[in-house]
């Protein structure tokens, strides 16, 4: 028994059967209990296909990250699901990696699956900033569907971003330190995607509203993993270092494991500030003062935006969102 027997047996349409499998308000009430009827009556059950047959949605949204094996994708993830549930949308999870190559044939692979919106996860989508065909498989995808990126920006018709503001973040965290009287600070990253970039941006330009030289000499880059941030800081030789900034909580877990294995007191000697506000920044001892980039209202706002988008309301969607962020003190800071 398939969709069409059921619109064939209650003579109707196929759009009709779907707009009934789907709660759609625009059936009268005694087509729907005609339709209803045969179902009870067959016994049968739809498919998440045969429901989009008709009304060209499947109430699934693509979610593509680059991999699970991390707390920010993680919670993102999470909070997505969460929200899109609550729409009675369900949603397709795929990994790509970092590769371009990846990316763009994960990508194909949900746009495959009949999806009604496309979700990118992480910077690193939205490229580098400098050579924008890395990102033309976003805008060939934008053709077919609405397409968010969360933490990153891509220009193009049919994308949408929702951002934090990590310039100006990164910027007012550097400022704290360097106000304390923090001499030798630097910034530790992972990467030159679009989100590290903006804080390498607010980092440098702390340094310069404070006429300190070399800002670029105080930028290192480091593995994302907690002991190999430690021992790649204690490798350098003469490393003179009272502040550091990082892109991610789990490099300031490295940070601190670094301060620790150099006997230096935290936050007196050295002050530590991560990024993301995860659960590492709780578990680490002690305690990571981070930058909360407010991930689930983030999430909140994306699929707010895409249910307006798929409604077909009247609701102006605005193409970039960005959020402030807010510097959560801990145990790596001084209190002021």
């Amino acid at each position: 028994m398939t969709i069409y027997d059921i619109a064939k047996m209650s003579g109707v349409s196929i759009a009709t059967v779907s707009r009934v499998l789907n709660g759609s308000d625009r059936v009268s009430e005694k087509t729907r209990k005609r339709v209803h009827a045969v179902i009870e009556e067959v016994g049968y059950t739809p498919n998440i296909f045969a429901q989009g047959l008709g009304l060209n949605t499947m109430h699934t949204i693509g979610i593509l990250v680059p991999t699970i094996d991390d707390t920010y994708m993680a919670n993102a993830v999470a909070y997505l699901q969460w929200f899109l549930s609550q729409h009675n949308y369900d949603c397709l999870l795929s990994c790509s990696g970092f590769d371009a190559e990846g990316k763009k044939a994960q990508t194909e692979m949900l746009l495959s699956k009949h999806i009604d919106a496309l979700i990118y996860v992480g910077s690193t989508y939205a490229g580098n900033g400098k050579d924008d065909s890395v990102t033309d498989y976003i805008r060939e995808a934008a053709k077919q569907v609405p397409v968010f990126i969360i933490n990153g920006n891509v220009k193009g018709d049919n994308i949408f971003a929702s951002v934090c503001d990590d310039e100006k973040a990164v910027y007012t965290a550097a400022m704290s330190l360097l106000e304390r009287g923090r001499k030798n600070l630097y910034f530790l990253s992972d990467s030159h995607s679009y989100s590290a970039n903006e804080k390498k941006k607010g980092f440098l330009c702390a340094l310069r509203e404070k006429k300190i030289s070399n800002g670029k000499n105080r930028i290192i880059y480091v593995g994302n993993r907690i002991h190999s941030v430690r021992d790649q800081l204690l490798s350098i030789e003469d490393f003179d270092c009272d502040g550091i900034i990082a892109v991610n909580d789990i490099i300031a877990a490295g940070a601190v494991k670094y301060a620790v294995a150099k006997k230096l007191s935290i936050p007196d000697d050295i002050e530590i500030i991560g990024y993301n506000n995860s659960v590492v920044a709780v578990t680490s001892i002690p305690e990571i003062t981070s930058v909360d980039n407010h991930t689930e209202e983030i999430c909140r706002d994306t699929v707010n935006r895409i249910i307006h988008i798929l409604s077909h309301d009247d609701v102006k969607v605005e193409r970039k969102v960005m959020v402030s962020c807010e510097l959560i003190q801990r145990d790596t800071t001084i209190t002021e």
